[in-house]
């Protein structure tokens, strides 16, 4: 193979396969969304936070407690009497009485509780718990970011290897055709042996690279697969997703800030927090709750006496004093609650630093692509250029392979290039919290976290799992 036809592996470096059975890009974030275990882990633990709302609602709500005893009681009663003549007190007989019984002792006891007042506890525990679900649910779509990002990452890098492991298999080509050349025109005396070994040389160089190269490919087809779920086959051309990016920077920022889901889980976790305060301070509160009590009891006290009976107490609970302890809860809870406020600001300046390093490396990526088209060109024509020198005795053998190595080299920087822009468009989108399933459009169908939520909420028992 030619020089010249391994420059249109780089032209094509990503329309891989044709159009008819060919994996696209779309299709492989698609099959990651659906299938990959980390995503679908991560669904798991939101629908586990979501319980947190009803565990916290439970708190306001009726308690309702039974027991029951059954036991078999025998009883046997032993009587003696002494008897005595009143005319001969020396005359004396004893009489014995034995008794025996049998019974059934039971008894049935039912307790219902309703608290009417608790301090707010479990309104403000509630709330607390509906904030973390939201929170949740941010961090959920940050999951859905980093797989949706390494599905296109390992896709582009699966191609980039490719068309690398092409180069240097051609190069390989180019070097043997050269080395067979060199042979020749040494056994005509045109050069010298030292020609020879250097074509040697960078042919056995040339070998090594592209046995690292299918290395480097195996790798990435490997986290192809962890990635997406199935083996890279055909892949088609991937594009950059500019359609989605803002027109500037400062816009990028101004969108990522106001939608990114890192900086709204740390808004909704300092939600938690302050309400969280809110609901430790209940415990200086006084507590009232009503309590009904039901009860029946057979044979305990004896055979043939039962109990009925029936209360309804009011309950009222005020707290004095605990060793301090709540207050030191509290304190606590109000020093996490600072921290939870700075976290607000930690994670919108680390989004900002995102928009601004992706957003460069898309800018960058873009220029390489230029520059590389341009060193293409230029290597291409400096190879011919040395070639035919070299048939006027001015290039040694030497000179070729340089030029041929910087042919090769500004190739792979091509496609290096062509990827990074692929992906550096997908990482800016990322920057701003966008890269979902929606923003996509990759299915109609997608996940919505809400309607397992909405099943749970309000559930006042039935342990069994609502169908999602």
């Amino acid at each position: 193979m030619s020089m010249r036809g391994a420059a249109s592996i780089v032209i094509c470096l990503l329309a891989a396969g044709g159009a008819g059975q060919a994996e696209t890009l779309t299709g492989a974030m698609c099959r990651a969304y659906n299938a990959n275990p980390q995503l679908n882990a991560g669904r798991a633990e939101l629908r586990a936070i979501d319980e947190r709302v009803p565990q916290a609602q439970a708190g306001m709500r009726p308690r309702v407690t039974g027991d029951a005893y059954l036991g078999v009681q025998r009883n046997r009663l032993v009587t003696k009497q002494r008897d005595v003549d009143v005319n001969d007190p020396t005359n004396t007989s004893v009489t014995k009485n034995i008794q025996n019984g049998a019974s059934v002792p039971r008894s049935a006891h039912l307790t219902v509780e309703q608290p009417i007042f608790d301090g707010f506890k479990a309104q403000n525990e509630t709330r607390a718990a509906e904030s973390g679900v939201f929170a949740g649910r941010e961090r959920l779509r940050l999951t859905e970011q980093r797989v949706l990002f390494d599905a296109v990452t390992s896709y582009m890098n699966v191609l980039r290897d490719t068309a690398a492991l092409k180069l240097q298999e051609s190069n390989v080509a180019v070097l043997t055709e050269q080395l067979r050349q060199t042979r020749e025109r040494y056994e005509y005396g045109q050069i010298t042996p030292t020609d020879v070994a250097q074509a040697e040389a960078r042919l056995a160089a040339g070998k090594s690279l592209a046995s690292a190269a299918r290395a480097t490919l195996d790798a990435s087809i490997g986290v192809y697969r962890k990635t997406v779920g199935v083996e890279p086959t055909k892949l088609a051309p991937g594009a950059p997703i500019d359609r989605l990016l803002p027109k500037s920077r400062e816009e990028a920022e101004h969108i990522a800030q106001t939608e990114h889901p890192f900086i709204l889980a740390a808004l909704h976790d300092a939600d938690v927090a302050e309400l969280g305060i809110k609901a430790l301070e209940s415990e200086f509160m006084p507590k009232f709750s009503i309590v009904g009590d039901v009860f029946s009891q057979t044979d305990l006290s004896g055979i043939g006496n039962r109990n009925v009976g029936a209360k309804i107490l009011g309950h009222l609970n005020v707290p004095i004093y605990e060793g301090g302890l709540t207050s030191s809860r509290v304190r606590q809870a109000k020093e996490t609650a600072g921290q939870r406020r700075f976290d607000v600001d930690v994670a919108r300046a680390e989004i900002v630093s995102l928009v601004r390093a992706y957003w460069g490396a898309l800018q960058a990526a873009k220029t390489q692509i230029a520059a590389a088209q341009t060193q293409i060109a230029a290597a291409e024509r400096a190879l011919y250029g040395v070639r035919e020198e070299a048939k006027a005795g001015q290039r040694t053998t030497l000179d070729i392979l340089n030029a041929q190595q910087e042919l090769l080299n500004a190739r792979i920087a091509l496609v290096a290039a062509q990827r990074d822009r692929v992906v550096a468009s997908y990482a800016v989108l990322s920057s701003l919290g966008r890269l979902s399933s929606a923003w996509l459009g990759l299915t109609p169908d997608g996940y919505d976290p809400a309607i397992h939520f909405d099943q749970v909420k309000d559930l006042w028992g039935d342990p069994t799992t609502p169908d999602r």
